[in-house]
């Protein structure tokens, strides 16, 4: 493992041999011979480890290490003292350093071993810290996850791109998966033992992204009481996904260009350049085509994002794929609720294949939990939410049909809750923003505010 790595060594012979030991090695080395020159380095851009002395004129290891630690990003400290020194260096591990390297060198090896263990550790530090901030997810078994005729295809182009380092952008529809395939990606690549940091653009409100996506330090605006490491930061020597990427406003993505172009940041707030070591995955629902015809989102961002594009089929064009989704889905909520379910009914699975289900993979989620919830050891078409339940003449009405009876369903729904939309989903079965989809199909939308 390499990393960024400055040295802070006063004298200038062993400063150099250390840095030609660990550029041979890899590594990307910075020098600075005392420790106010350190400190200056360490504000102008980032680093993977300090390698400094214990004792130098100006500014000591210890002073540089008391200066720097309070910033979230501080790298591990590796203080080199003389060999009769050593419990100085005992008390500096204990104040907060992550190991001592002793002079003269025993030999390069040494050196080398101590610099892999440290960049090993603050590593696996970093990723626990960002899984915690994304909460990851498990992954469905590629079957499902790549199920139907037409996923093969992109199968097969998942597979190529995923290994490289190329920027990707994903297409589809709200609910068909776009997440799931970014994770499969970032899984599937060198970076997999590195962070995976997916954010929303479009949750965050539009004066916080820049502090989401880059952090901030201390004092940069309101109520920013402690310098924060961004996303970015997080994800750093794993991958990003920036979803809905195409709600994300035009002077953002021109600080999102500079970053793509330049690799590197600023926290809001601050002056020191942040490496950008990530890979980036876009994903967005929205036709960034006509977006930039109509001068809502930018060309030249557009065209570094679109270096591997990828198109999520929705779900209404993988019904040969349904019937394994739906097994999985009720297996799946089964287990997590500790339910004995044998199956789904015949019937109920005809229904669902009738649907044509604009909410797509995680509506048809959202349906089967729902439906395994109310079960008693079969999912049959009762459990099922009140529009798949409306037969024509004992028989499953044709598409216009099922059409109309969803039209009456829906109808029915808003005027029993007095037109809430939220309590007109719920008593549907459905989310709100499938509700709102199908008000606006079936022209409904301007009957209740």
């Amino acid at each position: 493992m390499t990393g960024k790595i400055l040295i802070v060594e006063d004298d200038a012979t062993f400063r150099g041999l250390l840095a030609a030991i660990l550029e041979d090695a890899g590594h990307e080395v910075t020098q600075a011979a005392d420790g106010a020159a350190g400190l200056a380095k360490l504000k102008q851009k980032s680093f993977d480890l300090v390698l400094t002395d214990l004792k130098m004129p100006k500014m000591g290891g210890i002073e540089l290490f008391q200066a720097s630690r309070n910033d979230p990003s501080c790298p591990p400290f590796v203080v080199i003292t003389a060999f009769g020194k050593v419990e100085e260096a005992v008390a500096a591990i204990k104040d907060g350093v992550s190991d001592f390297l002793t002079k003269p060198l025993k030999d390069p090896a040494t050196l080398r071993a101590l610099v892999e263990s440290v960049l090993m550790e603050h590593c696996s530090k970093r990723r626990l810290v960002a899984l915690d901030e994304a909460e990851m997810a498990g992954l469905p078994p590629l079957d499902i996850l790549f199920a139907g005729k037409a996923m093969s295809e992109l199968r097969w182009l998942v597979g190529e791109v995923a290994p490289t380092e190329s920027t990707v952008l994903v297409v589809g529809e709200s609910g068909t998966g776009k997440e799931l395939l970014a994770r499969y990606i970032h899984l599937a690549s060198r970076r997999k033992n590195g962070p995976f940091i997916a954010i929303n653009c479009a949750a965050i409100p539009e004066n916080l992204l820049e502090s989401e996506l880059f952090g901030h330090e201390r004092g940069a605006f309101t109520g920013a009481s402690a310098t924060r490491q961004g996303k970015f930061e997080l994800a750093s020597g794993g991958t990003i996904m920036l979803d809905e990427i195409g709600d994300m406003i035009l002077p953002m993505q021109a600080k999102l260009l500079r970053v793509l172009q330049e690799r590197s940041f600023h926290r809001v707030g601050g002056s020191r350049e942040i490496h950008a070591n990530v890979r980036v995955l876009a994903a967005t629902n929205r036709a960034l085509a006509q977006d930039i015809s109509t001068g809502r989102f930018r060309e030249d961002l557009f065209y570094r994002l679109n270096v591997f594009p990828l198109a999520l089929p929705p779900l209404r064009d993988r019904r040969d794929a349904l019937d394994d989704l739906v097994e999985y889905f009720v297996r799946q909520h089964a287990s997590r609720m500790g339910k004995r379910i044998s199956g789904i009914a015949t019937s109920a699975l005809k229904a669902l294949r009738e649907y044509h289900w604009p909410g797509n993979i995680r509506e048809l989620q959202n349906v089967i939990e729902r439906a395994v919830i109310l079960a008693r050891g079969e999912v049959t078409g009762m459990e099922l939410p009140e529009l798949f339940r409306l037969p024509v003449n004992g028989v499953l009405p044709e598409e216009g049909l099922l059409k109309e009876a969803e039209r009456q369903a829906i109808t029915a729904a808003l005027k029993a809750t007095a037109g809430n939309r939220r309590l007109a989903a719920d008593r549907l079965g459905i989310s709100r923003r499938t509700l709102q989809y199908r008000l606006k199909e079936f022209g409904l939308a301007d009957e209740e505010k």
